[in-house]
């Protein structure tokens, strides 16, 4: 026993036992972004700024999600190429870029929001107002990370498959004067409570999310449809998927 103690110390201080890493992993949890664009702000209508998805989130095994509704993976080692060359772009911008005097005045367009993970595990965010229509009068760097995102984005809708979850976010919006006919309030999906102003809206998950996304047609713009609650008032009801980890 004394002799196999030793020989067991002794493999594990030359390295022929592996270190147990299985514990640690599970306390890492889902796996984190990396890297992601996206858009706020901007003339829109309520709905579509309580649903508006990131445009594309990378995530650090690899994940792509283009749009909420598209995803493919990437391989570790480019996945590994993206987040270096976002952290160049990125790296040394400030948290809002400004465009280069001269510039024209553009109101009511989003805002281009670049982020990726730090080698401290931080996220840098950059947000550029009307970087689309200002792009002259900004750095190349941030219009080279928009377009390293964008080209993931478009391979995700092009190679990739449905991206599908089983959390959804469910917005009711108000529509008194909506034509069409309303459908009765559909089984299983919760019914706005409280203040509606201007849009109610409810992150819900596994069952009650099956029941909005069976009852609610999916359409172009993340599914909309008409209901009547059972006290008589009319809603427009639209939703999307929510993204791993998305609060």
């Amino acid at each position: 026993m004394i002799l196999l103690m030793a020989v067991t110390a002794l493999t594990a201080a030359c390295g022929g036992v592996e270190p147990d890493t299985s514990a640690a992993a599970a306390d890492d949890g889902p796996a984190k972004p990396v890297a992601s664009w996206g858009a706020e702000g901007g003339f829109v209508t309520a709905t579509m700024n309580v649903l508006r998805p990131p445009r594309v989130v990378l995530y650090g095994d690899g994940l792509v999600i283009a749009d909420a509704s598209k995803q493919l993976t990437l391989p570790d080692a480019e996945t590994g190429e993206v987040v270096a060359r976002m952290r160049e772009y990125l790296g040394g911008q400030p948290p809002t870029a400004a465009p280069k005097p001269g510039a024209p005045s553009v109101t009511d367009v989003p805002d281009t929001v670049l982020a990726v993970r730090g080698e401290d595990g931080k996220m840098l965010e950059v947000r550029v107002p009307a970087l689309e229509q200002l792009a002259d009068f900004y750095p190349k760097q941030l219009l080279d990370a928009k377009k390293l995102m964008d080209d993931l984005g478009t391979r995700a809708a092009a190679e990739g498959a449905d991206y599908v979850a089983g959390r959804v976010r469910l917005v009711a919006d108000e529509a008194p004067s909506a034509e069409g006919k309303p459908s009765p309030w559909p089984e299983g999906v919760p019914e706005p409570s409280g203040a509606v102003d201007p849009v109610w809206q409810k992150d819900v998950e596994g069952e009650t999310a099956s029941a909005v996304t069976k009852a609610v047609p999916a359409g172009q713009e993340y599914g909309r449809s008409l209901f009547r609650t059972g006290s008589g008032t009319v809603f427009v009801l639209s939703w999307r998927y929510l993204l791993p980890g998305e609060e």
